[in-house]
């Protein structure tokens, strides 16, 4: 089916499996008569009784068999008997007026049952050749260890059920096909998401919209001035632009540049390899035409405590309370009104008391205290939160509770960090002081983070190429330099985003060098606590969450 460049797929997909049969559900009433009384099973149940009766259709018939084959031999155990002594057999029945008086004649003789013997009188002439001897000889020795078969089957209920087995694999492989049905649950009874386990996990999404989750393992830290790794496949003029870090459980906050926001659970982002594209966007959000995700918010809980600060590019900044969010209905909530030509560009997650850090692409930077910002709702326009010079833009706000350096990157791969202490605290709508020494080298500002010693960086290029380093290796400098490469360029590609991740993990008393030995510990932990407090002790930080504390 061929839309319109408009229209939301995935819309189109729901009302298609809404409204026809491409996807149909139907319920199954599993009444069967169990010792002869009615009962409705459940699943296991109707495949516990059908396996017993196999059980007893299986036995019934290897008794069966059993009885035949024995009757078969016996009768043959006779004509073996007779044609040893063949002569003395054909004076018998020559020398009888009739074959009854025959048969008595034999069983008498030779000891033999009245089916052996009848069987001895209507035996033909051909039996007496060699050739008919040794079929009889081969069917007898068949049938005494089919009865040995058959006796074992009925004694031993492993073979019993091993019969059964191969009967069924021998059916499925000739009739059975692919299945296409699902076993579904019942919905007021068990949760989706508790199938899904607790886990953390790496959201990417590029420039034009593609989203995936991957798995934490997927990276490990390199040198500074290293060329990095694949991240992400791309298409032409496309590159990561998002890159956060959180649990399967947490919900995701989309933030649009049109000032809305949308909602998913972290595990309703389909899976990928590192270097897969991943899913559109627009397949699991129904975005309007134009309208492209700027910010994306983990969040594990709603709270009165916390709020939600927004950021423009045109320097305007809004801080609502996050419990106004608390219910995004499929086709998402108004977050903020931009004025013309404004966008939305980043949302964070602050408590009232927090310092607002705003960065822009032509290196200024201020820095003033989060209740300058009055609350308002999320209808609401906003206030001046910097004074942006002519053809300045906003490229990243931090908050103070997320470092004690400002990492600044520019798009030529350079960069530095810069004590917060050098930042003074200004009242909101100042143009701010210099922050970076922007030379034709190292190109404009595309990025900056609040950082401590034991982070580490990623670095994405247009090319969808990723670099992880320590922060430690990146030298400390004062506000107006430039500072050093990170990263090697070749031509044309420049750096797209950069995000952050930490080197250590906690868990409140110890530190792990790795995500594994905090997994483990945390795991080991689990058994004896609550689930919700189980998770609260693995401090593993979401990108730009004030949670890095």
């Amino acid at each position: 089916i061929e839309l319109r460049r408009d229209v939301n797929a995935n819309v189109i997909m729901n009302r298609l499996l809404k409204h026809t049969q491409l996807q149909d559900t139907f319920g199954v009433i599993m009444l069967a008569l169990v010792n002869n009384e009615p009962r409705i099973l459940n699943l296991q149940q109707i495949l516990e009784y059908y396996l017993k009766h196999q059980e007893d259709v299986v036995t019934r018939r290897t008794k069966y068999d059993l009885n035949k084959a024995e009757e078969r031999d016996h009768i043959l155990q006779g004509l073996l008997k007779a044609l040893d002594f063949i002569d003395e057999v054909i004076t018998i029945i020559r020398g009888s007026q009739n074959a009854q008086i025959a048969k008595e004649r034999l069983m008498e003789r030779f000891e033999l049952s009245d089916v052996q013997a009848q069987a001895i009188v209507d035996m033909r002439l051909r039996a007496l050749t060699g050739l008919e001897r040794e079929k009889l000889e081969n069917e007898h020795q068949d049938l005494v260890a089919k009865i040995a078969e058959l006796k074992a089957i009925l004694a031993d209920e492993k073979l019993l059920l091993g019969v059964i087995k191969t009967e069924m694999s021998a059916i499925a492989e000739k009739y059975g096909d692919d299945r296409r049905s699902k076993i579904g649950y019942d919905e007021l009874d068990i949760s989706m998401e508790d199938l899904i386990p607790r886990e953390n996990t790496i959201i990417a999404m590029t420039s034009l919209g593609y989203i995936k989750r991957m798995t934490v393992d997927n990276f490990k830290a390199q040198n500074r001035g290293g060329r990095g790794i694949k991240g992400m496949q791309t298409i032409d003029e496309d590159y990561i632009e998002d890159l956060l870090m959180t649990t399967t459980h947490h919900y995701l906050n989309f933030f649009t540049n049109m000032g809305r926001v949308y909602r998913l659970k972290a595990y309703e982002i389909p899976e990928a390899g590192r270097t897969a594209r991943g899913t559109a966007i627009v397949n699991l959000l129904q975005l309007a035409p134009g309208e492209k995700i700027t910010a994306m918010i983990p969040i594990r809980e709603y709270s009165d405590d916390k709020n939600l600060f927004m950021v423009t590019k045109t320097g305007i900044v809004k801080k609502t309370p996050l419990m106004e969010f608390s219910n995004v209905r499929k086709n998402g909530l108004t977050a903020i009104n931009l004025r013309e030509e404004d966008e939305l560009i980043e949302v964070k997650i602050t408590d009232s008391n927090s310092e607002i850090f705003l960065v822009t692409k032509q290196g200024m930077c201020i820095r003033f205290q989060e209740t300058d910002v009055r609350a308002t709702g999320r209808a609401s326009m906003g206030v001046i939160g910097m004074n942006l010079s002519p053809g300045d833009e906003i490229i990243g706000m931090q908050l103070q509770t997320q470092g004690s350096d400002l990492l600044i990157v520019s798009e030529n791969g350079m960069g530095k960090r810069t004590n917060m202490d050098e930042f003074t605290v200004q009242k909101r709508g100042g143009k701010g002081v210099k922050c970076y020494k922007i030379v034709e080298k190292t190109g404009d500002v595309v990025g900056a983070k609040a950082v401590n010693d034991d982070n580490e960086i990623m670095m994405i290029t247009t090319e969808g190429i990723i670099i992880q380093l320590r922060v430690q290796d990146i030298s400390t400098l004062s506000r107006i330099t430039s500072g050093v490469k990170l990263i090697n360029l070749d031509n044309g590609v420049k750096v797209a985003q950069i995000a952050k991740v930490r080197e250590k993990l906690s868990n409140g008393d110890h530190e792990f060098d790795n995500l594994e030995e905090a997994m483990e510990e945390v795991a080991q932990e689990a058994v004896s606590e609550d689930e919700d407090e189980a998770e609260e002790n693995l401090i593993f930080p979401t990108e730009d969450s004030e949670d890095d504390e």
